[in-house]
């Protein structure tokens, strides 16, 4: 195992690759007529996987990256659901809804801060829209624990929801007043029981680590609490502090942050710990039961990654609705306003609410399938994308392997004839071992800020 002090060195800014190009390449260059164009392609037959922005809180979590709309207020809820109706009317113009859906998330903001009734609402009209429905579709929804009741998850459950992921980030009392979220363990104890008794599949725990005041024996007692709950899934981020684009994180006294040093020996900890209890880490910042499909899919090679996370559910067209929603086809990213009167006035004239986005070309879908393969599965077919692209990897690719050398001669990765394998202790630094077949970063540069940093 690698010296881990050595890994402060590669912490760099870098995206997190939830999708390539990223984000900050989409623009208004890919024109809502050609998005539109993408939508009404007849010959696509790939099945549906949906993704719902319900973008409300109550009050702000200080290290919270979404989109989200505070309020109070239930009339703006109300309106809110009335336009996601209204833009799902819109979309059945351009899209075959009649296409199996075997995907659908719902993100937030705090979906459950919805009321169970307009929940009941939104899933009835979804049904309605996409009515074909595959027998083993993954259906999900962000929970917030302060924010869940039994109704909740009754309409969840008789809705067809299968898979449920809290939020907790972490239990020390400290941690969470700095962030402005007070949770305790019991409130969380109480949400994934409510989710057993309802026969959820899968529950999914989130933490992050990187938050203020944290330290290695606080984040240890948080993790024994976790295992207290049995989750099957966790996923163990590392807090992404971009002050500069999210205007609640500059309430984070910076001083209070752990330094990279102690970031890595949380990690490193955290790994151990949950390895040790019967876990499998899965990407770079999951980890799974080993009856867990998406440990079973790591092992075949089958993982995927898109803005949700992983999954095993891969080849979909996504469809991103509602406010700042993205949307991936196979050849092109869209994303909708991120301000509500311009959400709400697209769909006052008739049209989608499509803001912006980016249409690949074809070094973008020879570098997405290379990044994403390597972020999902730790491990790249050589000679499969010289099939698929009809290119020499080693000629095209010569500045990264060349990159890559200072990886290989650390043993985080070796290089073959046939395959990049990542070390598991390469699977770590991830992040920085694709970023190499990233064409954008050089533009963006190191000062630049754009991105979170790896470590």
């Amino acid at each position: 195992m690698l010296d881990f002090e050595k890994f402060v060195k590669y912490s760099r800014p870098g995206p997190r690759y939830t999708s390539y190009p990223t984000a900050v390449e989409f623009s208004e260059d890919f024109p809502y007529e050609r998005y539109i164009e993408k939508l009404e392609n007849q010959e696509s037959t790939k099945p549906l996987s949906l993704y719902f922005h319900l973008p409300f809180c109550r009050s702000a979590c200080y290290f919270c990256g979404c989109n989200v709309v505070f309020t109070a207020k239930e009339e703006k809820k109300e309106r809110y659901i009335d336009y996601l109706l209204r833009e799902m009317e819109i979309l059945r113009k351009h899209l075959d809804t009649e296409r199996e859906v075997i995907q659908l998330h719902f993100g937030g903001g705090t979906p459950t801060f919805f009321s169970p009734q307009q929940l009941q609402t939104v899933i009835d009209a979804i049904k309605q829209v996409f009515p074909n429905w595959s027998a083993d579709a993954e259906v999900s929804c962000e929970i917030d624990p302060r924010f869940l009741t039994e109704e909740h998850m009754q309409v969840l459950a008789q809705g067809g929801f299968n898979r449920v992921s809290f939020g907790v980030q972490d239990f020390d009392e400290r941690v969470q007043q700095a962030v402005h979220r007070i949770q305790s363990f019991e409130v969380t104890k109480n949400a994934v029981d409510l989710a057993r008794k309802y026969g959820m599949q899968s529950v999914n725990i989130d933490l992050i680590y990187g938050l203020p005041f944290q330290t290695l024996e606080s984040f240890k007692r948080t993790l024994e609490k976790t295992l207290q709950l049995d989750p099957d899934r966790l996923a163990v981020f590392n807090y992404a502090h971009v002050p500069w684009l999210k205007k609640t994180m500059r309430k984070i006294d910076e001083t209070t942050l752990p330094s990279p040093d102690v970031k890595l020996a949380i990690l490193k900890y955290t790994i151990d710990f949950f390895t040790s209890h019967g876990y499998k880490m899965i990407g770079m910042d999951h980890f799974a039961k080993p009856e867990d499909e998406l440990f079973k899919a790591i092992e075949k090679g089958e993982l995927h990654r898109n803005f949700q996370g992983y999954t095993t559910k891969g080849g979909a067209d996504l469809i991103g609705i509602g406010l700042t929603s993205i949307g991936e086809g196979e050849d092109y990213y869209a994303q909708n306003y991120k301000e509500m009167d311009a959400y709400e006035a697209a769909i006052d004239a008739g049209k989608l609410p499509y803001h912006r986005g980016v249409e690949l070309s074809e070094d973008d879908k020879i570098r997405k399938a290379v990044i994403m393969e390597l972020m999902a599965n730790f491990k790249l077919d050589i000679p499969r994308i010289e099939k698929q692209f009809g290119i020499d990897f080693r000629s095209y690719f010569a500045d990264a392997l060349e990159a890559l050398k200072e990886f290989e001669e650390q043993e985080l990765l070796h290089i073959s004839e046939k395959a990049i394998e990542v070390s598991p202790t390469g699977t770590l630094l991830i992040r920085n071992i694709v970023m190499p077949f990233d064409a954008y970063m050089k533009k963006h540069g190191e000062g630049k800020k754009v991105f979170s940093k790896t470590v």
